[in-house]
């Protein structure tokens, strides 16, 4: 492992872009917590599991015309989790890294939390690719709005909440501009504005511009984000450094690191302070 991190750090250090890929392991050291399996899910939300309901059948948008009171007693505790948490050291170095890139960077991210904007960085070089929390939208797709108004109030021991927020457009009930499993009405919108963003900045890399892509926590389940990262990392001929306890196994130009994000970063840090790559 050691070796590993070494190689991360004399990438890091030659780079002239980062582009950095993250899945919902990267905030678990933050507190937030992990979905990976329905005793995991469970734990975070009792309520639902008297119920029998796994995160798969909760994270759907039927239950906006089903249950309205419980669909957003789920979401906004979630709303609520987020706002209250507060990013782990690690999204400070991974800050630092990006920011002195001479060609730029971007973050392409699956999580809807909203930790890489809380933790300082621009919110316009992120790709949210499965949407945000902090945004609200119509069910017929005719707007999405800003969240930060919005008070959502939960009873935790049922998971409902006491009110609903409304769409102005058609008086029905919003719903958060997230994609959801079976979901046909999320509106794309707002991060297909990001994905334009984010192409453009590639579009711009030139074939001798060093770009490396730090992955943090990104499963295999919804492999959206790790088969962004190695797309990108063949196109443009780029270093691939993968953080994951779990599944951090890669093709053989993969510098594979199995640790937690903050541990992770930490060393690599260290290792680039000290001088040794």
């Amino acid at each position: 492992m050691r070796q590993e991190i070494e190689r991360a750090a004399a990438a890091l250090r030659g780079a002239d872009a980062l582009l950095i890929t993250a899945g919902a392991g990267i905030g678990v050291d933050s507190g937030l917590p992990d979905f990976r399996g329905n005793s995991g899910f469970w734990k975070a939300y009792p309520p639902l599991e008297r119920l029998g309901v796994s995160f798969e059948e909760m994270a759907t948008p039927d239950w906006f015309k089903r249950d309205p009171h419980l669909a957003w007693g789920f979401y906004g505790h979630r709303l609520q989790l987020y706002r209250q948490t507060e990013p782990h050291a690690g999204f400070a170095l991974l800050r630092d890294w990006a920011t002195s890139r001479s060609r730029g960077w971007f973050i392409f991210s699956s999580n809807v939390d909203g930790q890489f904007q809380k933790a300082g960085f621009d919110p316009d070089r992120l790709v949210e690719c499965h949407g945000s929390i902090h945004h609200l939208q119509c069910q017929l797709r005719r707007g999405i709005w800003s969240a930060d108004d919005l008070t959502v109030e939960v009873d935790i021991e049922t998971l409902r909440s006491a009110t609903i927020p409304l769409c102005s457009c058609c008086q029905r009930t919003a719903r958060p501009n997230i994609l959801m499993f079976g979901d046909y009405g999320w509106d794309p919108t707002r991060t297909e504005t990001q994905l334009s963003d984010y192409r453009d900045w590639l579009r711009h890399l030139s074939r001798n511009d060093r770009l490396v892509i730090v992955e943090i926590g990104a499963g295999t389940n919804i492999p959206t984000v790790r088969a962004e990262g190695e797309n990108i990392a063949i196109a443009h001929n780029a270093t691939l450094i993968r953080i994951n306890p779990r599944e951090a196994t890669g093709d053989r130009h993969t510098i594979a690191i199995q640790m937690g994000a903050r541990k992770a970063l930490a060393a690599i840090q260290e290792v680039m302070d000290a001088g040794v790559c």
